[in-house]
């Protein structure tokens, strides 16, 4: 579907003397791509604002046709080099829906525990390398680090927490090479994870620490509507499995993706955006999931949520470093549980027979929903993918955030205006190569 629209457009009705100047980002580092922001304004008046992701397109999803179904894992896995356990676990769950095949609850587990570990390590270091300066008005985590030495050490322990289960699980932590279609190649001991254990509780220490800090960060008066969507499980907090479910009332199957969402191309993009089918842009990510999914948390997590102010009527995007702050306490008291029940399976893996057939499957990854479905054939062969990720989700609802977050700053000076700008774009979690500073921003007069 390719929309007409180049760009966004919003008025305001603040009377003023008219000017026409214009905001140029030229260059944003990888947001899963590269990306510039441009905006066009009359006075007080946008008329015309993009959000560009440049980078070439990937070709994913082509290069997916034609394979066999068991490569599958290992090549989404180079999607994303931060969050490949969530294209891993996205391609798998959707294979096996399209086979039959239904794990143990073992297997079930030890996956939910390597998502655990990237929960860990991704939400620890954009709450701490990638955003926390921007409130704390440091160019970057190294600069803050000269302040705040012993809050940047803790960050790099706990990450390195998350880093070291996805090692024990998936054999190294960035592209691991143990998750194969019906579980693992091989799976650890039980005393190769218990003896994780006390950095564990280490680690989930110092992230109720993190709650509390990041409840002290001065954030901007800014709420918008949302439409947020997150899957949900009614026994556990969603990670790998569950239903769509919106805070607009959609229920459905994850195999009902499409009948409800739908990816546009737009001129000014190589991303799609994904828009609900009737209602246009929607939120993903922690602070969609935690809206809709609060009671799942465990009782340490709510409490500490609610002691740092955030609830369930929270619509400020700016708070999602507080949501991910309360998601990695999650991810390590899930973490414990898992490997003080654990035992290890007998088997590794389920046998597969592939089918022709098709097959969905969706799990968070750290900044949201990722969506897969695969039409496979009699031999298991690739005929056809589609891969929604998290950033395709949020692109319309980021341009949308700055429609309405820029005017009320048009007073500020130009380096200011810049620095806020990242920082609403920050919200929604880029890339680990996303710089610091990753917008170039002109304003031209007339």
């Amino acid at each position: 579907m390719k929309s007409k629209s180049k760009s966004v457009k919003k008025k305001t009705t603040k009377d003023k003397k008219e000017s026409v100047k214009s905001i140029h980002v030229k260059q944003l580092a990888r947001v899963e791509g590269e990306g510039a922001l441009h905006v066009k304004m009359k006075g007080d008046e946008i008329t015309d604002l993009t959000f560009t992701i440049f980078e070439p397109p990937r070709f994913f999803e082509a290069f997916l046709r034609g394979r066999n179904f068991s490569e599958v894992p290992d090549i989404t896995a180079r999607i994303c080099g931060i969050c490949p356990i969530a294209y891993q676990m996205s391609a798998t769950q959707a294979i096996e829906q399209a086979f039959g095949i239904q794990v143990n609850d073992q297997i079930h587990d030890l996956r939910r525990l390597i998502y655990c570990g990237e929960w860990i390590e991704s939400h620890v270091l954009h709450v701490f390398m990638l955003h926390a300066p921007d409130f704390l008005s440091y160019e970057d985590a190294i600069q803050m680090a000269k302040d705040h030495p012993e809050v940047v050490k803790q960050a790099l322990r706990m990450k390195k927490t998350g880093n070291t289960l996805m090692t024990i699980l998936g054999g190294r932590e960035i592209h691991p090479v143990s998750v194969r279609i019906g579980g693992f190649y091989s799976v650890p001991p039980k005393e190769n994870l218990t003896a994780l254990l006390d950095e564990l509780k280490w680690t989930r220490d110092a992230a109720e620490k993190t709650i509390e800090w990041t409840a002290t960060l001065d954030f901007p008066d800014f709420e918008r509507d949302y439409e947020y969507l997150a899957l949900h499980h009614p026994e556990r907090y969603a990670i790998i499995e569950g239903r769509l479910i919106t805070n607009k009332g959609l229920d459905v199957d994850i195999s009902e993706f499409e009948d409800h969402f739908v990816e546009m191309q737009v001129e000014h993009s190589h991303a799609l955006h994904s828009v609900h089918r009737e209602r246009g842009s929607y939120h993903v990510g922690p602070l969609a999931r935690f809206v809709l999914n609060y009671d799942q948390l465990t009782p340490a997590a709510k409490q500490a949520a609610q002691h740092a102010g955030l609830d369930t009527k929270c619509k400020n995007p700016f708070k999602s470093i507080i949501a991910r702050s309360v998601e990695t306490l999650y991810a390590c008291e899930e973490a414990i549980r898992i490997i003080e029940s654990y035992e290890q399976p007998e088997h590794a893996y389920e046998e597969v027979e592939p089918r022709p057939s098709t097959g969905y499957g969706c799990s968070e990854a750290p900044r949201g929903l990722l969506y897969h479905k695969y039409r496979i054939d009699e031999r298991g062969i690739i005929l056809n993918a589609k891969i929604v990720p998290p950033t395709a989700q949020n692109q319309k609802t980021i341009e949308e955030d700055l429609l309405d977050y820029i005017p009320e700053r048009l007073h500020l000076p130009l380096d200011k205006l810049t620095w806020q700008c990242e920082q609403a774009i920050r919200n929604y979690d880029p890339c680990i190569s996303c710089a610091t500073h990753f917008l170039k921003l002109t304003i031209d007069h007339d």
